[in-house]
Parts: C-alpha cells; structure tokens; sequence
C-alpha cells in the first residue's frame, strides 16, 4: 500500500493572509528571509509571494475575489497555516495510488497552480485534518 518513492521535500507552506503587501515585511525585514517573487493565480482567485527559506518556501496567500477558497478560509478560521505542499514526480500516478488507497482528493487531475507548477489538492478529511497540496514542476525544482 502506498507510493514507493517518497515526496522530495516540502516545497512550502502556504499561509493566508488578508493583505499580501503588509505581510511581507515581516519575512523580508525582521526575519531576513528573501521575497522570491510575486504573482497572480486566477485559477484560484489569489495573488502570491514566494520568500524563500532554505530548500523551502512560504507562500503567502491574499484572496483576490470572494470567489476565492483563501477568502473563505480566512472568513471561517483568519490568518494562518493554510496547507503544507509538497514537491513530488509523477503526480498523476501518485493520485491514482492515492485515491486507490482511500484518500479523498479535492482534485482528481492536476491543474495549473503558482510558479508553473502542476498541482492537485488532498481532502483533510482523509489526512487527519491537514490540507496538502502535491506539487510539479516541470523543471524538478520550482522557482
């Protein structure tokens, strides 16, 4: 049961914030960490700012419409961890094995997500309340 080869790392953890300009300071200034890039994802109705720590990243999230899961998130629960994401190969197999081993997906196919990156998300229901979000990259490394 299960996948064989194991995810290569987390490639971040997403945050939800209500503002994304006012919440980089924070990362940048006091924690000293490098803001990587910003940018829109229409598909999930958010804009993103990448800032890089080690291997990993955060992500910050701001809702750019209600339409947007991270404007409900933040309306149910406010500003916080949002999901863990994780960068791996073969998303589509690993899907198949997920979903056959009983993991509810909020995805069944992956989709385009932030940084170019194919990605699909994993019910909490099925991963003991955390939301993880697999990761693709076409080059095998994101940003």
């Amino acid at each position: 049961m299960g996948f064989e080869e194991t995810p290569k790392k987390i490639a971040h953890i997403g945050i939800a914030v209500r503002d994304l300009e006012a919440s980089i300071p924070f990362y940048t200034d006091l924690l000293g960490m490098t803001l990587e890039k910003m940018e829109e994802v229409e598909s999930e109705q958010v804009k993103v700012a990448f800032i890089k720590i080690g291997e990993s990243r955060i992500e910050l999230l701001e809702p750019l419409s209600e339409k947007s899961a991270i404007h409900s998130f933040l309306e149910k629960k406010g500003e916080g961890i949002h999901h863990i994401a994780l960068e791996v190969d073969n998303i589509d197999e690993r899907l198949n094995d997920l979903q056959e081993n009983g993991i509810r997906l909020i995805n069944e196919q992956p989709k385009q997500g932030a940084d170019n990156a194919q990605i699909a998300f994993l019910h909490p229901k099925s991963t003991n309340g955390v939301l993880f979000e697999l990761c693709q990259h076409s080059n095998g490394k994101g940003i």
